[in-house]
């Protein structure tokens, strides 16, 4: 049982080293390029990456989620076959998707009131075609316990964007064009590298034919491309009324400043890679949910050690870190910072890889279907009383708390277990006042530090002093925050 633990903390960690890397440098690119972009090039780049990750949510079709359930379940000579099975039919919808990012790029600009838009999506429109087949990466290496291969993947893909497409913008002075035109050749270059990779955990393996067919797959996938729809309906709703109604600059502030604390993303994220193909082998061999439910509050709790405090101090130093990152020009962005942040405390809560195991794919998908038209009809009405982005904002996070709590619901009555039982809530509230404490007296150190430092270096001293401030007295309080790590350390070792 410890090595089994060992085992998952070990290949959170790789997964989570993979997420780190790509959120690292994505937030380098776009401090970048905010620098180097007026607002109005800079809100339409972000459009067209909003275009993107919206459309790319229907046209995947649910796929890359087939490998975690269906590998779990078959040897690993059918794997082989599988994943041969899932990249042919990538590939035809990301030759569907590059068509119809062609043909509706003029629409598409109508809709969102940027002219713009149409050309620059016409230039997007064949990289779909090469990054859809790279899809599914996390998932093949996450069943066969080898991510440290998604670390690696993750961490030299998202460099190669970085230099292909910032570095024709830092070093030619080249507008939004010439970053789509660096994005286009760098998707090339990732497309023959996932090719690669994806063959890693087959070498040396026979290829069997497997009894898994393309009805079996997408009986699977269907439902949850439904709930991805949804899904994306529901985060897609503010980024739409705000680039519709208050105009380029101002979605270029919201989409700096309205978006989830990287780390919060990087750990649920992993440790949902993880999850997801155990769950689905539990299920599938009858073991009882026993386990299921103790390592799932065993994951919360580890989680809130590790978000908790990030997100009180995110909050706190909202406005420093907006500047720090993207310049005095987005500070604004700070308000929907520090709005989103309060979700995090909540998105700690992992349900997706539940559902998904048990093959609940319908009701994951009904349940979003239903928020998707409440965001949407509630975002409309907002703007027609108060016309204002910060309000969409606040819904928008409101509805999303309100949505975790109710799949967390569902979650309970599915497992047979008391709803407040999931949560170790005295741990909860040890964490959050632990944090408080420590952020205010950082707080207090730094109307000193803004007096003789920059603000980038009162940034790094504040986040230092927070760290072994919370470290000090974490016996005070009873929370041994090293422990987490302790797993990865004794393996390490081994």
């Amino acid at each position: 049982m410890n090595n089994s633990k060992t085992n998952n903390t070990v290949q959170v960690f790789w997964v989570a080293m993979g997420s780190m890397s790509s959120i690292a440098l994505s937030i380098l690119s776009a401090a970048i390029l905010s620098r180097y972009f007026d607002k109005n090039d800079y809100g339409t780049y972000k459009q067209i990456v909003y275009v993107y990750t919206t459309l790319l949510i229907v046209f995947s079709a649910g796929l890359p989620r087939v490998f975690s359930f269906f590998l779990p379940r078959y040897s690993i000579e059918e794997g082989k076959a599988i994943v041969r099975k899932v990249n042919k039919v990538l590939f035809l919808a990301g030759l569907i998707f590059s068509i119809f990012l062609f043909f509706f790029s003029s629409v598409i600009a109508d809709v969102l009131k940027n002219p713009d838009l149409s050309y620059g999506l016409k230039i997007f429109s064949p990289i779909p075609l090469f990054l859809l087949p790279t899809l599914g990466v996390e998932g093949i290496f996450s069943t066969y316990k080898r991510t440290i291969y998604i670390a690696i993947y993750n961490t030299l893909s998202r460099l190669l964007m970085l230099l292909f497409i910032v570095g024709p913008v830092v070093i030619f002075k080249g507008n939004y064009i010439s970053a789509i035109y660096g994005w286009l050749i760098v998707s090339i270059i990732t497309f023959v590298m996932a090719y690669f990779f994806k063959r890693i955990p087959f070498k040396k393996i026979k290829k069997v034919n497997t009894s898994l067919r393309y009805k079996e797959i997408f009986a699977y996938s269907i439902p949850l491309v439904t709930a991805s729809i949804w899904g994306i309906a529901i985060k897609g709703a503010d980024q739409f009324y705000i680039s519709r109604y208050f105009g380029r600059e101002v979605f270029a502030e919201f989409s700096n400043g309205f978006i989830e604390l990287p780390f919060v993303s990087m750990i649920t994220g992993s440790t949902s890679v993880v999850l997801m193909p155990m769950f689905s082998k539990v299920f599938y061999e009858n073991k009882g949910v026993d386990k299921l439910v103790g390592t799932w509050q065993n994951v919360l709790n580890k989680s809130s050690k590790l978000i908790f405090p990030l997100v009180i101090f995110f909050i706190v130093f909202a406005n420093e870190i907006m500047v720090v990152l993207y310049s005095e020009r987005y500070e604004q962005s700070s308000i929907y910072f520090r709005i989103n942040m309060f979700l995090n405390f909540f998105n700690i809560i992992i349900f997706a890889p539940l559902f998904l195991a048990m093959g609940k794919t319908k009701l994951y998908a009904i349940v979003h279907m239903v928020l998707a038209i409440i965001i949407w009809s509630f975002d409309y009405i907002l703007i027609q009383i108060f016309y204002s982005p910060i309000a969409i904002a606040l819904n928008s996070t409101i509805l999303n708390i309100v949505k975790i709590i109710f799949f967390v619901y569902l979650s309970s009555d599915l497992l047979k277990v008391k709803f407040l039982d999931l949560f170790p809530l005295k741990s909860f509230g040890v964490i959050l006042m632990h944090g408080i404490i420590m952020v205010t007296i950082v707080k207090a150190f730094q109307v000193y530090l803004s007096v003789n430092l920059p603000l980038f270096l009162q940034m790094i001293v504040c986040s230092l002093l927070y760290a072994i401030f919370l470290l000090i007295t974490s016996k005070f309080f009873k929370l041994d925050y090293i422990s987490i790590i302790k797993p990865l350390i004794q393996r390490i070792k081994k």
